[in-house]
């Protein structure tokens, strides 16, 4: 897995390399693995895109403040959407749709992972908020990420399955 991806920060801002936010940085997040797709805001013309902090595996939280570090080979490619944007990185792999809280503390990751869960269904299902209540008191599952850095990161989960009868509106991604 890569634990750190991301683009240049908003507002001319800069952060340590062990730093986390909307933009990415040091998500350490085991998801970001191979056969992923990881949606990143882009704050700036070029977004200056970042990747290294190679783990061959890494417990739930980074606890100890590393993973078991390694070198790595890694392919990626990159593609810009316009017209739309979550404002925090959320990914996809076959099996699931992800959304990432990045905030001070648990209960405010908790709050942006799950508001932005939220605005990704609106957006790709046009779900009310009572739709979306079902959904997610039904089916959305959390990950503690990243526990060590300046920043909590947490990850809502939401089963491609779950998602499988509800007809996607269509955005031109």
């Amino acid at each position: 897995m890569l634990g750190g991806i991301g683009v240049a920060p908003p507002l001319d801002q800069s952060f340590r390399a062990g730093d986390l936010g909307p933009f990415g940085g040091n998500m350490d997040y085991p998801g970001i693995a191979e056969g992923a797709r990881l949606y990143l805001p882009v704050f700036t013309p070029g977004a200056y895109l970042f990747l290294g902090d190679a783990h061959a595996v890494q417990g739930d939280g980074e606890l100890t403040g590393t993973g078991l570090e390694t070198s790595m080979d890694v392919s990626f490619s990159v593609d810009l959407i316009e017209g739309w944007t979550l404002g925090q990185p959320w990914l996809e792999n076959a099996e699931y749709i992800m959304v990432m809280g990045i905030a001070g503390s648990l209960d405010e990751a908790l709050r942006e992972e799950t508001t932005g869960m939220s605005l990704w269904l609106t957006h790709t299902y046009d779900l009310d908020s009572s739709e979306i209540a079902m959904v997610l008191g039904a089916s959305l599952k959390y990950e503690i990420a990243e526990i060590v850095n300046p920043h909590i990161n947490v990850v809502a989960r939401l089963s491609k399955d779950v998602l499988g009868g509800i007809p996607a509106i269509k955005h031109g991604r």
